[in-house]
Parts: structure tokens; sequence; C-alpha cells
């Protein structure tokens, strides 16, 4: 469709206190902390570019100002890279870091929801559709998830949420959409339903924590009231904004790893130590012997 506006900017909420992570988080955002030797967001914001993303906007609160620390220029440390002749070091701090001024950061003094910190972020994505990436989802795959999205939008011209597959009897767990007819690498979205009454889901495939969102679901996050948890819920104002506007799903055929539980975060460590050839070697193994200590 030639009239679909390019998505251009991502907006990655990072206000959460990451309590699941006490003592940690007490000092460090929970999306800072590393797998293998990146952080978290980092992983997501590598997904982001990889689509061709242009300008990167946090969400962030209190306590977070090391995020955007991390994403600027650190002169003290680079100089003694550099009096080292650190320059695989000095390389690899230039390959992260953003093209000036493509990075943005606005406050949620409140923790309202997921629904409420996009809604933070709208005078900075202005009109025109925008990208959103839950920064404890860490995806693993041939193509990127949101590169995948990012091409099923400029095909459809719908917003686009991403989908995986649970066990049926699981889906009561998780936001859930109904499946209409096919259409690129997804689907028509014919329902959308935040944790289905067991035996009830229209589908198992569930919201795995990608969207790319039209400008119109700013004013309804403004009218938005409370829902579950009382928070202002995402998915009630993508629920009435499909009343307007059509929804696919992308099938994201990968893995994908919440690092915001401590079980996700774990073994996204060990997947991604396992795909570097420099630390498999050593580390395989020993992962071997203490599993087995254990069966």
């Amino acid at each position: 469709m030639s009239s679909v506006r390019k998505v251009r900017k991502a907006v990655f909420p990072v206000a959460g206190l990451g309590t699941r992570f006490l003592p940690a988080t007490k000092a460090v955002p929970k999306e800072m902390l590393t797998v293998v030797d990146k952080p978290v967001i980092q992983y997501v914001v590598d997904e982001a570019l990889d689509a061709g993303i242009e300008h990167l906007i946090f969400v962030t609160g209190r306590s977070k100002a090391v995020i955007e620390d991390y994403f600027d220029i650190q002169v003290e440390l680079e100089q003694t890279l550099r009096q080292r002749n650190k320059t695989a070091e000095l390389s690899l701090l230039e390959s992260i870091l953003p093209v000036a001024g493509s990075t943005s950061f606005t406050r949620q003094q409140e923790p309202l929801g997921l629904g409420h910190a996009v809604w933070c972020a709208r005078e900075l994505v202005g009109d025109e559709p925008f990208a959103l990436l839950l920064p404890d989802m860490i995806m693993k795959s041939d193509k990127g998830c949101m590169k995948g999205m990012v091409e099923l939008h400029s095909e459809s011209g719908a917003n686009i949420i991403a989908v995986e597959e649970c066990a049926p009897d699981q889906a009561h767990k998780y936001g859930i959409v109904g499946v209409g007819e096919a259409i690129g690498e997804g689907f028509r979205i014919t329902r959308m339903v935040e944790k289905p009454a067991p035996g009830t889901a229209p589908s198992n495939f569930f919201i795995n924590g990608r969207y790319i969102l039209q400008p119109e679901i700013f004013p309804i996050l403004a009218t938005q009231e409370r829902g579950a948890g009382n928070e202002i819920q995402l998915t009630d104002a993508m629920v009435k904004l499909s009343g307007t506007q059509p929804f696919a799903a992308y099938h994201f055929r990968g893995e994908t790893y919440d690092c915001g539980a401590k079980d996700g975060f774990i073994l996204a460590n060990v997947a991604f130590a396992l795909e570097r050839a420099d630390i498999r070697p050593v580390v395989e193994e020993p992962l071997r012997k203490i599993v087995s200590r254990f069966k």
C-alpha cells in the first residue's frame, strides 16, 4: 500500500520498578541487567534498529537515569581506552552509540500501567504510526520480530501485534487474539481478550510484547478508564481502536525470553552464551555437569 506511512519511531516503556529482581534492582534498573555482556535493553533496541527504526523514545521513571547515560558518550571511559590502545573496546562502544539526536526521554511520574506509559510518549511520537517494544522481552530468530512486523504493516496498513502460540490450557495467562483470514506472515485479528477464563479463549495465539500502533490510540488512552490492577490497560484501548481500524497479527516463529522473570532471564543468558563461539567451548560441558547433578 503506497499510502502507508513508514514506522520511524519506537517507544520503550522502561519505568517499571523490577521488584521481581530485588535486591539487585534497588540500585540497577532491570533493563540494565546483562544477558551475557549486553544489557537487556540493548537487545531490544538492536531489534528496533534492525527493523529500520530511526528514533528511540524511552518512557522512564525515577532512578532510571543510568539508561540515558548508557546511550550517551562516556568521555572518561573512552579517553582511558584510547590511552591503553583498547581499539576493539572503543569500536564496540561506537557501534552501540545511537546517532546524535535520535533518542528522546520522557517521564512516567506514576506507575499507572502500560497504557499510561504509552500515552506519556504522545508528544514525542506525534501524528504517525509507531512501534512499541516491551523491554523485558528478548526475541531470538533469523529475522527480527519487529522487522517482520514492519513488513506486514507496510503490506497491510493495519495496526500490528506480534503473537506466538502457547499450549491451549495456558491461554488464560495471556492476552489472546482471535484468528481471521491469512495475510502475509500472519492473519487478521478478529478479537482481543485479556486473560480469558479457562476454556473460553478464541485461540492459543498470545500477544508477546511487540506492537505497531496508529496515533489514534493516544486520544483513546487519554480517556481510558482504569482496568485490571487499577491500571490503564493498553489492551482495552486497542479493543476500542479495533472498532474503527483493522488489526493484524504477525506470527513470530522464534524464541522469546521474558527477562522480567527470573527463569526467562537465566534461560536467555544460557541461550545467548551457547550461541557465542568465544563462550560455548568453556561453558557447555560445565553446564551439562551442573544439570546432571539435579537429575
